[in-house]
């Protein structure tokens, strides 16, 4: 089954976000459930949050799945939000 995380970066956390960057990278790879994902950007460019479509089997394991990466681990996020979703429209490789 696949979700969708948003998470909103608490203030000022860019900084803490570069600092644990690699190991979530590193998590992402690893566990191997993460299907697309990418940071949200302010008007500068700067890293403020996060979208991670990715696969687990119920909601229970999604959350559980979510608690373990680094930047929640971190406590990078001021919100966090996780939602089954189903994909109807794939343009991504196309487009990517």
């Amino acid at each position: 089954m696949l979700f969708v995380l948003t998470a909103i970066d608490k203030d000022n956390g860019l900084e803490l976000r570069k600092s644990v960057r690699e190991a979530h990278l590193a998590f992402l790879k690893e566990t191997g459930a993460a299907r697309l994902g990418g940071p949200f950007l302010d008007g500068a460019g700067n890293m403020i949050g996060s979208m991670l479509i990715f696969e687990a089997e119920d909601m229970e394991r999604a959350k559980a799945w979510s608690a373990k990466d680094p930047y929640v681990k971190a406590g990078l996020f001021q919100s966090t939000d996780i939602r089954p979703w189903k994909a109807t429209v794939n343009v991504c490789e196309a487009k990517l």
